[in-house]
């Protein structure tokens, strides 16, 4: 992974320069919920995964039963039924992914817009993961990368006030007015 940078420093005249060993071909996915539920402290679910086969025709993303699992961790720790608003990628939209997400009544589906980013609170979480822990930093293996990932994402999740403000940075409100299945 080629390290994002931001500010950094150098003498005057001199281009600050990140050393970089080689681009890597291992592949890192991370899953993420940033749940919210009404009087209650917001949360994140994440889930990296490391995938390890993804050279010889393995899949280099989520599958549709690694988003089933984290929905139902994410069921079980706040109790509550799900109100899930995703993005339109096309493991979301996956037919055994949408005929579970059908067949518990504890899961409402939303799908956003084509392509509308600036409507989706992940997209927050990404930016503050790549801000603070990830910033300028050259990863020496994927062990350090999948530690690092973690370390910055759990910082974040002990942290409401972020989740919460990737929310308020969306528009969007915890208010709906009708269910609708799609």
């Amino acid at each position: 992974m080629t390290p994002p940078t931001t500010r950094t420093g150098a003498r005057r005249g001199r281009t600050p320069v990140i050393r970089v060993r080689r681009r890597s071909q291992r592949r890192f996915s991370v899953a993420a919920l940033a749940c919210y539920k009404h009087g209650e402290r917001s949360r994140l679910i994440y889930r990296p995964k490391r995938h390890v086969d993804h050279k010889r025709g393995g899949r280099r993303s989520f599958t549709w039963t690694d988003y089933r699992d984290l929905l139902i961790t994410a069921h079980q720790q706040p109790g509550a039924p799900i109100v899930l608003v995703w993005d339109n990628l096309n493991v979301h939209k996956d037919r055994r992914l949408r005929e579970f997400t059908d067949t518990h009544h504890w899961i409402t589906c939303y799908f956003l817009p084509a392509y509308a980013p600036d409507l989706n609170p992940v997209e927050g979480i990404w930016s503050l993961l790549r801000r603070s822990s990830q910033a300028n930093t050259a990863f020496t293996d994927p062990d350090h990368l999948i530690s690092t990932l973690r370390h910055g994402l759990r910082q974040i999740q002990y942290r409401s006030n972020l989740i919460n403000g990737c929310l308020a940075e969306t528009g969007l409100t915890l208010t709906t007015s009708q269910r609708q299945r799609q």
